[in-house]
């Protein structure tokens, strides 16, 4: 028989990470006994991808026992701190309590383990534990996101230092993601990695945290992720054998070439060794052999963002209000499922660098515009879909411990999964007439006969009428009639003494009410089972008052809820029952799962499916509601009319359109204009458009192409950083020294007025440099500043083209001054608007006298500056051959013209060129004279 639980209620992985980050988690070095295990079994009334109350749990907590004669090894970051954390450990001190003390405001949050060195204690203590399955990830906010994600991350030693091994497994998901991939002395790739993760907990081994003598890598993951949880184990549990035995045992057939991948990979193996032991314990479960989804991931096959352009371009969270869905995500997210979702969120921050596969997605959502009937089709059959990869984590995992909320989880569980695969036809049926190769290779994933076997067997056990249904009292039917009748005879009778049981409280509270002619009615809660409800003026009860019989009342507004001590110990008989009838449900049940285990795997194709195709039609639903375009790649960016699309949501009017045109003759933009004119905003939206496009969505444009970038970096923000003690001078170089140190050639590089947290000499000095050091490169740069004397740059490096916004000059009649009318243009060339700076300053309460002097300040020292700045004829003449020659080599390049219309661009060419430049040649010729 399965035992109730009575111990206090486990909470979810989100619950986990707010108790988490209110103290320590102190369960030290306890030793571990088979029958002192932690428990963590969800409890079945919730769904997958939604919210609800997690049921009771008893734990306790446990460490593997240390080899005999073995010395447990002190690795603690806390090692010399005999701290109050170590004294209130020793007087049986709990998970979550608080305690101010605990902290050290010079030492992360280091959680010692079951797994980690530590003095033997005494077992005994209770601990909770994370749950799967009951966090929901919202679909409309970001914000909802609640982390669920632990890693494991380990650096070679010695030579290898820099080679990074990572393992990392969604509690909501079965599926485990390794990574292996060297790394310079920034660490930027692990931050960035860990950053689109959004870990829950971090592992790391006990030796990279030792005090006074932690690894530069520990110190910079603890710098960017203050609340996150650390734990330390044993370096041992990082060993590359166990992983490999664990992936042999624990990958599912379809993915096993994984296998090939890792083999000599030996950093990641060691990783998912350390980070399945550590789940294993925390869960109190195993995964069932061949059930988990392993794949590898280089970090070459999707660009990089990293933490800071993500939150300077707004990509997840608004940068005003964290709950506003005025980001990228909030434009695009038109998800109906939690997956769908994750996917999306995952994709705007690690966005495709694959020509063919974005091309694909684009050729679907191409498609799902123009045939409405499969658009409106697919999107009423995804919208009917739970959270797939969470139902499967909650499956393939095998409780150590039979009690009464793994039992309800696996009924829960399986009706869940008969809903899911009753939908697997619909969902065929809609794509069934689709002609993109992706939509088809999705419906033939769906022809897979394991979907109807697996159906077919839950069908001989589960009545066809048990289905997911909203409401926990409707839940609680389906599970205990879920099994069919004469399957088991005890079972049956167990049943029927229940809903003689249902039925005498409903009979009870009918008499109830008449008995005191009151409108009672029964009603249900999964916290206090079945009591009583009534609404009516308290002016028509006697005497004002309930009679005395009813117990626990509680009043809103003219609703009163109440029961009886006959109706309290009816809930009790109630819930015996019910435990008696998911005791035998789950017998049957184990049975069945046990038999379609091995059919299982082809879930995670429908879980994959079913999450694209939400994307896809996300992508499709927002085009419809603003006009977008489809982008093309090639080796140039080139934007007719495009528009910001987060403005565009925020504002009442559609947004001033501009064009853009960078190639690899012409890879560096500077551009300039007044305060406020738009340069920041134009900025944001290349960056946009360019994700955009490289996730496979169409963009906000006339016309669109880009190349493919494998980096974005910004330097946009200009606040200053507390935390760290940063100026905002501090913060600017940090930033810039990140970009000049990890770009490359096909990088995107948004650079907003670099160097104005210094004076104006040194603010020029440094922006020259690096704009030179950019030069070098062909990676995509548009440099916005205030500094004109960059724009001269150009008479130097014929690659530079100078951009501005325009603005017009409005008479102010009622104070007789010229005002500032902000057009959101953008032109080539130089602003014509000089010291705007020193006109918005006029425009203010600065006495006149002040503006004069500064006036005339200003240009003296622009006069000095500009002396030496002068481009000859010679210089005008190669910067033109040297952009006569990239337009050919574009082209030969990219040129689908016909010959007749190829031949007449080429003469245009010529005639521009010859045009342009009569005044060079004729000096030309005068010199050879």
């Amino acid at each position: 028989m399965l035992r109730p639980e009575m111990s206090p209620p486990s909470p979810s992985a989100s619950a986990l990470a707010e108790a988490r980050s209110q103290g320590p988690r102190c369960n030290l070095g306890l030793q571990e006994t088979p029958q002192s295990r932690p428990s963590a079994q969800p409890s079945g009334s919730t769904p997958p991808g939604t919210s609800g109350a997690a049921g009771d749990r008893s734990s306790s907590s446990s460490l593997p026992q240390h080899p005999p004669g073995a010395r447990p090894a002190q690795g603690s970051y806390f090692k010399n701190k005999r701290s109050h954390a170590e004294n209130t450990f020793a007087s049986n001190f709990t998970l979550g309590t608080s305690s101010s003390s605990v902290r050290d405001s010079n030492y992360p949050q280091i959680l010692k383990t079951p797994l980690s060195a530590g003095n033997p204690q005494k077992s005994g203590y209770k601990s909770w534990t994370p749950q799967v399955g009951y966090s929901a990830t919202s679909s409309s906010a970001v914000s909802a996101h609640s982390p669920s994600v632990i890693v494991a991350v380990v650096e070679g030693r010695g030579f290898a230092r820099g080679e990074i091994g990572m393992a990392s497994i969604d509690l909501k998901s079965p599926q485990i993601i390794l990574s292996q991939f060297a790394d310079n002395t920034t660490y930027a790739k692990v931050i960035t990695k860990l950053k689109i993760l959004s870990p829950l907990e971090i592992i790391m081994s006990n030796t990279a945290c030792v005090v006074g003598n932690s690894t530069k890598l520990f110190t910079l993951i603890t710098e960017n992720f203050k609340n996150v949880n650390f734990t330390t184990i044993q370096r041992k549990y990082f060993n590359e054998t166990k992983g490999l035995e664990y992936i042999e045992q624990l990958c599912i057939a379809e993915f096993s070439t994984v296998l090939m991948e890792v083999q000599s990979k030996y950093y990641c193996l060691a990783a998912v060794a350390a980070l399945l032991k550590y789940v294993e314990f925390i869960q109190n479960s195993v995964y069932a052999p061949k059930s988990l989804k392993i794949c590898f991931q280089g970090s070459e096959q999707t660009a990089m963002i990293d933490s800071s352009s993500a939150q300077n371009l707004e990509l997840l969270i608004n940068n005003q209000d964290s709950r506003s869905n005025h980001t990228l995500f909030g434009v695009l997210n038109y998800t109906k499922t939690p997956g769908g979702s994750r996917r999306l969120r995952s994709n705007i921050l690690e966005p495709l660098v694959d020509v063919e596969t974005i091309n694909m997605r684009l050729d679907c959502v191409q498609e799902l515009l123009q045939d409405e009937e499969l658009f409106f089709g697919l999107q009423s059959v995804i919208a009917r879909f739970l959270d797939t990869e969470q139902l499967l984590s909650v499956l393939v995992q095998i409780p150590k411990q039979d009690t009464v909320n793994a039992a309800e989880s696996k009924i829960t569980n399986l009706i869940y999964l008969k809903h899911t695969l009753e939908l697997v036809d619909p969902l065929k049926i809609a794509l069934k007439n689709c002609n993109t190769p992706l939509l088809r290779a999705y419906c033939g994933s769906l022809e897979d006969k394991r979907f109807g076997i697996i159906l077919d067997k839950i069908k001989t056990v589960i009545n066809d009428d048990a289905r997911y249904m909203k409401g926990c009292l409707n839940m609680r039917t389906q599970k205990c009639y879920a099994v069919r009748s004469n399957i088991n005879e005890f079972l049956d009778i167990a049943r029927r003494t229940y809903t003689e049981i249902v039925d005498d409280i409903a009979g009870m509270i009918s008499q109830l009410a008449e008995k005191y002619s009151l409108p009672l009615r029964t009603s249900f809660s999964s916290a206090r089972g079945f009591f009583i409800q009534m609404t009516t003026d308290c002016t028509a009860l006697p005497n004002d008052q309930l009679p005395s019989e009813f117990i626990k009342i509680s009043k809103v507004k003219n609703s009163y809820s109440f029961t009886s001590a006959d109706l309290i110990k009816m809930n009790e008989r109630c819930q015996e029952s019910l435990r008696e009838i998911y005791h035998m449900t789950y017998m049957i049940v184990c049975k069945l799962l046990s038999e379609i285990y091995e059919h299982i795997h082809c879930l995670y194709k429908l879980s994959d499916t079913v999450s694209m195709l939400d994307m896809l039609l996300s992508f499709a639903h927002a085009c419809t509601l603003s006009d977008y375009v489809r982008p093309e790649f090639t080796d140039t960016l080139a934007i007719k009319q495009g528009w910001h699309p987060i403005l565009e949501k925020i504002s009442v009017e559609k947004p001033v359109a501009n064009n853009t045109y960078i190639t690899e003759g012409s890879n560096f933009l500077i551009i300039t204009g007044p305060n406020m004119s738009g340069k920041s905003t134009y900025l944001k939206q290349i960056a946009l458009c360019q994700i955009m496009a490289q996730i496979g969505s169409y963009v906000p444009a006339e016309y669109s192409s880009f190349r493919i970038t494998e980096q974005i970096f910004t330097r946009i923000s200009t606040d200053d950083d507390i935390e760290t003690n940063s100026s905002t001078f501090m913060k600017e170089m940090k930033e810039i020294a990140y970009i000049l140190h990890n770009a490359n050639d096909k990088s995107l590089i948004l650079i907003d007025e670099l160097g104005r947290g210094t004076n104006t000499e040194e603010g020029i000095g440094i922006c020259y440099a690096v704009c030179e050091y950019l030069l070098r490169l062909k990676a995509f740069t548009l440099f916005a500043t205030h500094f004109l004397e960059l724009c001269h740059i150009d008479v130097l490096y014929p690659n530079v083209e100078n951009m501005y916004f325009e603005v017009q000059h409005v008479k102010n009649t009622s104070r007789n001054k010229e005002a500032i009318l902000y057009t959101y243009k953008l032109s080539k060339g130089l602003t014509e608007e000089k010291n705007y700076g020193l006109k918005a300053a006029e425009v203010s309460s600065l006495p006149p006298s002040i503006v004069l002097d500064a006036k005339e300040i200003t240009t003296q020292i622009t006069r000095q500056i500009l002396q030496n700045q002068r481009s000859t004829p010679e210089m005008e003449r190669q910067r033109a051959v040297y952009h006569l020659a990239t337009r050919l080599v574009q082209a030969a390049r990219n040129s689908q013209l016909d010959p007749d219309s190829l031949r007449t661009y080429l003469s245009n060419l010529k005639k521009k060129y010859e045009a342009d430049f009569p005044r060079s040649e004729q000096v030309s010729g005068e010199t050879e004279e």
